[in-house]
């Protein structure tokens, strides 16, 4: 394993930068604030460690890229920021997201809850969900797996289309799994930038996907035209855990905070770090580093404190007196269905020991 450790100084400059106009900006932060943020060049901190390479299939090391400190990123003529007329994210999902409606129905809303929790300040919308064969997309079976895919750039062509006025961006989200052309073998997600749209799938965030008994196995495709979407009527959805729930906070809020223009983060563990796999993905923090979280503080104008207080509401609050079902169920059985978020128990006590930090 290979620890990228940067140097005090490196650490100070990338998250404060020596323009003595965006010092400035830095010094009228909260005491509090900074005193969180101070913490990144810290060699003790107990709160942001240094990024760990685990093998050379790492993102990190197969994908070299020049590291983008706060000061690049406030100057990039390309950024997007949102605006009072465009400051909505909105959700757009395709196909169910659980085995029922009533679970596709309360998941999209942890998510929702969440994003407006992350990106505090925004409003979240959630769109009308809609059925693959609304999308118009191309599909296949994968060889290797012989799970059911559909094209990720078709879908973000249909979500462009389907952007609202007070977009910011829009973000498509499914349980069925994508490639972004024959060549490749799958793509956790895809999105355009200059669009402000995304699409991002979490089927292999299931705990059975890389199983031989994974129970989304299709066979073939003999005798289905490629405009022949009935193939999805009964496909395979995973149970919604709180470990799946977990990673798809994590990667939603990932690929979002791209479309703030924030890239991979090559400073700190940190949730914007690239990742080439499940296990890579998994072990990166839902935190931000506190470089990245100055850009994104920077892009919408959060107060911190709040931010941290709200994503502890969203872990704290259930969806009360919801009804709901577990697979075992049929929708007329209803039973509670509890927000799942044991996964979630680190990333609080994280949060706490933070806020401590800032209200000291």
């Amino acid at each position: 394993m290979q620890t990228v450790r940067h140097s005090e100084e490196t650490l100070r400059t990338a998250l404060i930068s020596k323009n003595p106009a965006l010092v400035s900006q830095y010094e009228k932060l909260e005491a509090g604030e900074r005193r969180l943020m101070n913490e990144a060049f810290q060699p003790a901190s107990d709160l942001f460690g240094p990024i760990t390479v685990h093998s050379q299939s790492d993102w990190i090391t197969s994908h070299p890229e020049p590291p983008q400190d706060f000061e690049e990123f406030f100057s990039d003529p390309y950024r997007k920021t949102p605006s009072p007329e465009k400051c909505s994210i909105y959700i757009q999902c395709i196909g169910p997201l659980g085995n029922t409606q009533i679970i596709s129905e309360e998941y999209v809303k942890w998510l929702k809850g969440y994003c407006e929790a992350f990106f505090y300040g925004l409003t979240v919308k959630l769109l009308p969900p809609v059925s693959v064969s609304a999308t118009k997309c191309s599909f296949r079976v994968n060889e290797n797996t012989q799970n059911l895919q559909i094209h990720a750039g078709h879908i973000l062509k249909f979500l462009k289309k389907r952007k609202p006025e007070d977009a910011f961006c829009v973000v498509g989200i499914t349980m069925i799994d994508l490639y972004p052309r024959d060549s490749w073998n799958f793509v956790f997600g895809q999105a355009s930038l200059t669009d402000g749209v995304g699409i991002f799938s979490f089927a292999r965030y299931g705990s059975d996907f890389y199983s031989s008994r994974y129970k989304g196995k299709v066979k073939t495709l003999q005798e289905k035209s490629s405009h022949d979407y009935s193939v999805f009527d009964n496909y395979y959805i995973p149970e919604v855990t709180s470990v799946l729930l977990l990673r798809s906070c994590k990667t939603l809020t990932h690929e979002i905070g791209h479309t703030f223009g924030v890239r991979h983060c090559q400073w700190l563990s940190c949730l914007m770090q690239g990742s080439n796999h499940l296990e890579e993905a998994d072990r990166r923090p839902l935190n931000l580093c506190p470089i990245c979280l100055r850009k994104l503080q920077c892009a919408i104008g959060f107060n911190i404190r709040d931010r941290y207080k709200a994503l502890v509401r969203w872990i704290d609050e259930e969806s009360a007196g919801t009804p709901g079902v577990t697979p075992k169920h049929s929708r007329e059985d209803s039973v509670h269905l509890p927000k799942p978020v044991e996964a979630f128990k680190e990333w609080k006590e994280w949060i706490i020991k933070c806020l401590a930090v800032v209200q000291n």
